[in-house]
C-alpha cells in the first residue's frame, strides 16, 4: 500500500491507461460539434416560444399581393416576391393562364415567351413584381376565339407548323410580335426574330413557311 502522497499519485498514474490519439480527436470533435450547435438550438427554442399572430395580416407571411394586367384584365394574387411571371401566370392566378409553357425554366428555349409592353420577354426570367403596371399579352390574348385566329395562328395550323406543341406558343408570340412591326419580313429576318426559340422536334421549315404565309396575309390586310 502506498504510504505517501507521491506514492499514491504514482499508483494512480500506473492504473490509468494512456489516452490514445484517436480518443483525443474523437473527444475534441464531439466538443466542437456541441459548441457549434448550441447557439442554433437555443435560437430555435426561443423561436418556438415566440408565436407570431398573423390572423389579422392582409397577406400571408412572406408573400405580397400583386395585380397584373394580363390580356386586358387586371388579375390579383398572393405570391412570394421571388415568383417569376411564368409561375405567377400558371400557378397563382385563378383561373390559371397555361399558354406559356415551363420547359427549360432558365431562359434558354423561348417556350414561355410573352409580350410585355409590346416587347417579347422570357416570362421564366422575369419577376412578376417587375411586370406590375405593364401590359402583358400571352398566347391566350392574341385572338378573341378560335373562330377569329390571328393570321400567324391560322398559318401555323394551315402549314402544320407544330408537332408536340410545347414550343408553339412561344414561336407564335415571337413571330407575331415581329410581323406586327415588319410584315414584309424575309425568311432570314424571321429566322433571326425566332433565334431565342427552340423547337426540339425540328419543325423549323414548317414554322418559317407559316411565318412567311402569315406575313403575306398581314400585308394584304393592311393594303386592302
Amino acid at each position: 500500500m502506498p504510504e505517501t502522497e507521491e506514492e499514491r499519485e504514482e499508483e494512480t498514474q500506473r492504473e490509468t491507461p494512456p489516452l490514445s490519439r484517436r480518443q483525443f480527436l474523437r473527444g475534441a470533435g464531439a466538443v466542437g460539434v456541441a459548441t457549434a450547435l448550441a447557439p442554433g438550438l437555443m435560437e430555435r427554442g426561443e423561436a418556438a416560444d415566440a408565436v407570431r399572430d398573423d390572423s389579422h395580416s392582409p397577406v400571408q407571411r412572406g408573400t405580397i399581393r400583386l395585380t397584373l394586367l394580363v390580356n386586358g384584365r387586371k388579375r390579383t394574387a398572393l405570391m412570394e416576391p421571388r415568383t417569376t411571371l411564368l409561375n405567377a401566370l400558371r400557378n397563382h392566378l385563378e383561373p390559371p393562364i397555361t399558354g406559356p409553357k415551363i420547359v427549360c425554366d432558365r431562359g434558354a428555349c423561348g417556350a414561355c415567351t410573352v409580350e410585355m409592353d409590346g416587347k417579347t420577354v422570357y416570362s421564366c426570367m422575369t419577376l412578376a413584381a417587375d411586370a406590375v403596371g405593364k401590359k402583358i399579352t400571352t398566347i391566350e390574348g392574341v385572338s378573341p376565339d378560335e373562330a377569329h385566329l390571328h393570321p400567324v395562328q391560322a398559318a401555323f395550323v394551315e402549314h402544320d407548323a407544330l408537332m408536340c406543341g410545347f414550343c408553339t406558343p412561344g414561336f407564335v408570340m415571337s413571330v407575331r410580335n415581329y410581323l406586327d412591326k415588319n410584315p414584309r419580313a424575309t425568311r432570314a429576318e424571321v429566322q433571326h426574330a425566332c433565334a431565342g426559340n427552340v423547337c426540339r422536334c425540328g419543325t423549323y421549315p414548317k414554322i418559317f413557311e407559316a411565318a412567311l404565309a402569315a406575313a403575306q396575309k398581314m400585308r394584304a390586310g393592311k393594303e386592302a
